[in-house]
């Protein structure tokens, strides 16, 4: 086994998602293992969560599915943990097997989708760009409508892509990555307050909330940090979301370059009202260059982060 600090495995990861990320070849060959974790979710939601049953009933069965899946994404991930950092061979397997949980190079991939139309005023492929990536309306987004968009959606998941899966791996292994990604995907699929969900998704979202506290606050100091600027307007503005974590990328993001993010949304045709990030101007197509640049910046500060720590490790 290599003499490399936990930090030092979660930065190899990370610079190897950065560089191959989830290569299209492989992902026709072998659908991504999320794919795998929404088939199981959705086959226990259709069983438990019928709307015959009580609210109190669905409640508890949808304790019981994250429970379920976490606890399996667990046990699958604390055993290969056990069994590669026992063997000579198992760093590159660890680290192939970490990246999956990563997704830097994707998203910098769809943020850059959405920013290459609008840099040539092609309007319509970037509203079919930024489609992928938000769950907002796009059909009539303006050019200012899609850069924020993109925008907003490049921090959010800076934060729940990337700084609390690694957060997460470095606490707990693959272990911890696991859990958190199946935890992560659950709260994306039924921890909604709709009516269908409000009660069989809500230990996913409290689940999802608790895992991130930590990670959304973590990214948004590295967002302040990599854009020299933000501090004032996250502190000031992210408590406004009704997520306790999101705000905090966003907001941060909003400050650092000195736009107004948030205000109204539209999903499936109704308006919802969203609080306000920031007080600068409207966002426009060359922004969403420059919130490129910034996320950059902050992954390679988080790189500096585990490679310091893996240095102190080794005092």
């Amino acid at each position: 086994m290599p003499a490399l600090s936990p930090p030092g495995w979660v930065l190899a990861a990370l610079v190897a998602e950065a560089l191959v990320g989830y290569p299209a070849w492989l992902q026709r060959w072998l659908p991504h293992p999320v794919v795998a974790v929404g088939a199981a979710l959705d086959g226990l939601e259709r069983r438990w969560n019928r709307p015959t049953r009580s609210a109190g009933a669905r409640k508890a069965l949808g304790v019981a599915a994250v429970a379920v899946l976490a606890g399996t994404a667990i046990a699958v991930g604390g055993g290969l943990d056990r069994v590669l950092k026992a063997q000579a061979w198992g760093f590159p397997v660890w680290v192939a097997i970490a990246t999956v949980g990563l997704a830097q190079k994707s998203l910098h991939q769809h943020v850059t989708a959405v920013e290459r139309p609008l840099a040539e005023s092609d309007l319509g492929l970037a509203r079919s760009a930024v489609g992928r990536i938000v769950g907002r309306d796009v059909e009539r987004l303006d050019a200012s409508g899609v850069s924020a968009a993109a925008i907003e959606s490049l921090a959010e998941s800076f934060s729940d892509g990337i700084v609390a899966p690694a957060f997460w791996l470095l606490a707990g292994g693959l272990a911890g990555l696991f859990a958190y990604k199946v935890v992560n995907t659950a709260d994306s699929m039924i921890g909604h307050l709709g009516p269908r969900y409000r009660a069989f998704g809500w230990a996913a979202a409290r689940t999802d909330d608790l895992m991130n506290l930590i990670p959304a606050r973590l990214a948004g100091a590295l967002i302040a940090l990599a854009g020299v600027g933000g501090w004032r307007v996250m502190v000031r503005d992210a408590p406004r979301h009704a997520s306790p974590n999101a705000g905090w990328p966003e907001a941060a993001m909003a400050g650092a370059l000195r736009l107004q993010l948030g205000g109204p949304a539209a999903y499936d045709g109704e308006i919802l009202e969203r609080p306000r990030f920031g007080a600068g101007r409207a966002a426009g197509p060359g922004d969403v260059r420059r919130s490129l640049s910034i996320y950059r910046r902050a992954c390679v500060l988080l790189w500096s982060m585990l490679a310091v720590g893996a240095l102190l490790w080794r005092v």
